[in-house]
């Protein structure tokens, strides 16, 4: 199959709704996302997923671009959820979702707390865009839009309470895709983060360097 020729999803009401400032805007770090599925598409492809979840979806835009991309993969029926702390950022997913004419399943939690049951070793693809900045420890934890963007010390608090989840979350086919910065990882250990998960390996899928930010998308699998 040819890769579809996806356009980047609308999202111009997220600037009409006074409600949706409170949601992390698009940004160099979500674009880089959408490149980074075009690029493994084939990889994608061949994993026919039946179950894709991004967590802290925010304004949306990620796991609505990927619903898009996937849309005739595979004849089977695909299910897309999503997951964010701030309740505003829930609101946002589910409208981006229906402008551009795709099914998500939109859920107000801390990562997948509510969904837990649900997504328990069945998720083929899981996305997560987390706050990565490096900030004071005491502006972690907001169900705000500081959300999606303090990630303490090292921008790794919040990385670092996720990672333990992703192998009870994963399916076992499953891959998972992750947003870091060069600061994220712990000086002189540059397998920090691509071997933080016991049993699977990383590879980068996408790096871009834009403003002082060094972004890098991963690529997790089991080994």
């Amino acid at each position: 199959m040819v890769k579809p020729e996806v356009p980047t999803p609308k999202f111009s009401h997220l600037s009409k709704d006074e409600r949706f400032k409170n949601v992390y805007e698009p940004a160099e770090d979500t674009f880089l996302l959408l490149d980074s599925f075009e690029k493994d598409f084939d990889t994608l492809k061949s994993l026919e997923p039946n179950l894709c979840l991004e967590v802290g979806a925010g304004s949306g835009i990620v796991i609505t671009f990927l619903a898009q991309l996937l849309a005739n993969v595979t004849p089977t029926e695909k299910i897309f959820m999503a997951t964010d702390i701030n309740p505003i950022a829930v609101e946002a997913t589910k409208k981006t979702s229906e402008e551009n004419g795709v099914s998500i399943e939109v859920y107000n939690c801390d990562f997948i707390d509510s969904i837990k049951d649900n997504v328990s070793n069945k998720v083929d693809v899981l996305i997560f865009n987390p706050p990565y900045v490096v900030t004071p420890s005491e502006e972690v934890g907001s169900n705000s839009i500081e959300a999606a963007w303090a990630g303490g010390v090292d921008g790794r608090e919040v990385i670092d309470r996720f990672l333990p989840l992703v192998p009870t979350i994963l399916s076992d086919k499953g891959i998972f895709y992750l947003v870091v910065i060069e600061e994220n990882i712990k000086s002189g250990q540059p397998d920090d983060i691509t071997k933080a998960i016991p049993g699977y390996t990383a590879s980068t899928i996408e790096k871009r360097k834009t403003g002082p930010e060094r972004l890098r998308v991963l690529r997790y699998a089991k080994q």
